[in-house]
């Protein structure tokens, strides 16, 4: 593969920089062992980028995360921005990105490894052999629509308030992504939304259901409300394949079944557009589904392996390499079974080591495996 492949490495606040520097070890064995290297460049987001610009996100950043064949995120935030205007919070930063890239398939896994069964919070029954896949809608709804706003009243009080909206089209397209992964799945589609006190969720059923009939009869299509599909999650995960919903619930919905896993730290995500009309790739962007978790960085604590499945799926869906994604998310499965953890999987007779102790292991199973 020719080393031309631009990707932008943002590490952003917290353990991002710690996750991310770990996963340019995994980056940097690819290239030596495998012959498969990228032109990297790396900014600044976030909170990291408020203290070294004055905002969350240059213009200068964007262009060039615009410019990459795909990004490389880490997390963003952290209690001392607290206090800043709303506009300038470091989360601020991604939710740009995510616009301005017009990312709006955001594709998280849940995937229980045998190894770590015992981690979730759920019976090993309920969860072994998990692997479900939640497409969240991620450049409208409640986080983007307008109006948005605090009003003052005239009886002094205050209100707050955000607009759900979608439109055919934005939910057309979100749907076929839905059934496309689908169909290299076991073929099922899940639709969530409140279509029984949401007027978005009666529409968001209806263009799904006229998106079926038109375009995916070949994959099953189902419906659930959001409050019943948490629920399920924890009642019965594996009767789910793909479940595509809107931005808010795919938010709350992600991480509830995060915790199925065992941890948010084993979970990762790309978020992609649609396919460049010239290459045929997407604009795309890859990130943990954790956050900075400010009260363990730089202590040498942090779960890289999100991190690095999400630099597989990197190679998967953007470049695709799916031999070497293969041998990483291969790698990460060896070393959970070697018993080698991090604290927030650690588990009786397992063995807890650190950020760098997980990626030396990482490296020492890819090392096995290439052999």
């Amino acid at each position: 593969m020719a080393s031309n492949r631009k990707v932008m490495v943002l590490p952003g606040d917290g353990i991002g920089v710690e996750v991310m520097a770990a996963n340019m070890t995994v980056m940097e064995w690819l290239a030596k062992h495998k012959s498969l290297s990228f032109d990297v460049a790396q900014d600044q987001v976030g909170g990291a980028a408020y203290d070294a610009y004055g905002v969350p996100l240059r213009d200068e950043t964007l262009a060039d995360a615009i410019a990459a064949d795909a990004v490389l995120f880490g997390a963003v935030g952290g209690p001392q921005y607290d206090d800043l205007d709303f506009s300038l919070k470091p989360e601020r930063g991604l939710l740009a990105l995510r616009k301005e890239m017009d990312l709006f398939a955001n594709l998280r896994p849940a995937i229980v490894f045998d190894a770590l069964a015992e981690a979730s919070t759920l019976k090993p029954e309920i969860v072994s052999g998990l692997n479900i896949m939640i497409l969240r809608e991620l450049c409208g709804g409640s986080y983007f629509a307008e109006p948005r706003g605090i009003d003052e009243l005239p009886d002094g009080q205050k209100k707050g308030y955000d607009t759900n909206a979608y439109s055919t089209s934005e939910i057309e397209r979100i749907g076929r992504v839905a059934f496309e992964l689908a169909r290299k799945r076991d073929g099922r589609v899940t639709s969530v939304e409140k279509s029984n006190v949401m007027m978005s969720g009666v529409l968001w059923r209806d263009v799904m259901n006229a998106l079926h009939k038109a375009e995916g009869g070949d994959v099953a299509l189902s419906h659930m409300y959001a409050d019943n599909c948490a629920m399920q999650l924890v009642r019965n995960p594996r009767q789910f394949d793909v479940i595509v919903t809107d931005n808010l619930f795919g938010d709350l919905l992600s991480d509830c079944a995060a915790m199925l896993t065992g941890s948010l730290g084993m979970l990762p995500s790309a978020s992609l557009g649609a396919p460049d009309p010239d290459t045929g790739l997407p604009k795309a962007m890859y990130e943990p589904v954790h956050g900075s978790a400010p009260d363990i960085a730089g202590q040498n604590l942090a779960n890289p392996l999100a991190q690095f499945l999400s630099f597989a799926m990197m190679l998967r869906y953007s470049f695709g390499q799916g031999e070497e994604a293969d041998l990483v998310e291969a790698a990460v499965a060896d070393t959970l079974a070697s018993g080698k953890r991090t604290g927030d999987i650690m588990a009786p007779g397992c063995e807890q080591v650190g950020t760098d102790g997980m990626t030396e292991a990482v490296i020492d199973a890819m090392n096995r495996r290439a052999r």
